[in-house]
């Protein structure tokens, strides 16, 4: 059934329409109930672009129609972002279309950690990253695991309870002459069965060649429960920081 959308002053953007209330579901997430895949564009920043000073990401997460759901920003200090790119900590605000937040994802600073091989290791080696809905309810988790080579996550609910297993690929690259998508799967916790997939999709050779900028889908079941589903969302973010959020310090 076709979604009735909203559309922001100026027309430049439909929005996904605000559904009613559910009960038992965290205040703006019932749009999560609706969907089974979410993309995720950030917003080229021509200023960082043309002087190479990090800017705070912004991104448009829109529905597989285009509709726009959420409009989400980071708050990091000019200093973090400038002395420690992409190792950074964060905030990211998670908005509705009635610009109230909905939802709250948060990384700390680890000086350490990023590493495939350490992660495994103690805490200090390892990122984790904070999912709240409403904010100040934490409702998931997603920490970085030890592996030999390829990216591994552990997707948890707010009890720490692991629900699903992130694997990505070898070799997680991208630019220019890397014209493929990078796909990271969403496993069981029997770590075979798939049942989604985080997608980094190639943007083009010229926002690719000339900014940071990523896209992102994510797949997951329409009936999974919307906590699960927020918090693959900063699943996506993490993902997104790790691997291709980088600038002249820490290519």
């Amino acid at each position: 059934m076709t979604q009735p959308v909203t559309v922001q002053p100026g027309g430049e953007q439909q929005w996904m329409a605000a559904p009613a209330a559910i009960p038992g579901c965290p205040p703006g997430l019932e749009y999560l109930t609706q969907i089974d895949q979410l993309l995720v564009h950030q917003q080229v920043e021509l200023f960082e672009a043309f002087t190479g000073i990090e800017m705070n990401n912004k991104y448009k997460i829109k529905n597989s129609l285009g509709q726009q759901v959420y409009f989400a920003y980071e708050e990091t200090d000019i200093c973090m972002r400038m002395m420690c790119g992409n190792q950074r900590s964060f905030t990211i605000h998670v908005t509705d279309n009635n610009q109230q937040e909905v939802m709250r994802v948060h990384r700390d600073f680890k000086c350490c950690a990023g590493c495939c091989w350490c992660a495994g290791c103690c805490d200090c080696c390892a990122f984790e990253l904070y999912v709240e809905a409403p904010v100040g309810q934490q409702i998931g988790i997603v920490r970085q695991l030890g592996s030999g080579w390829k990216a591994h996550y552990s997707v948890m609910n707010g009890q720490r309870d692991e629900i699903f297993q992130i694997w990505g690929p070898c070799c997680a690259w991208s630019g220019p002459c890397c014209m493929c998508d990078v796909d990271f799967d969403i496993l069981g916790t029997d770590g075979s069965t798939k049942v989604g997939s985080v997608t980094r999709q190639y943007a083009g050779f010229v926002q690719e060649c000339f900014t940071k900028a990523s896209n992102f889908s994510m797949t997951f079941p329409q009936d999974l429960d919307v906590k699960l589903k927020a918090t693959l969302f900063g699943a996506a973010m993490l993902i997104d920081f790790m691997f291709f959020e980088y600038n002249g310090n820490n290519q």
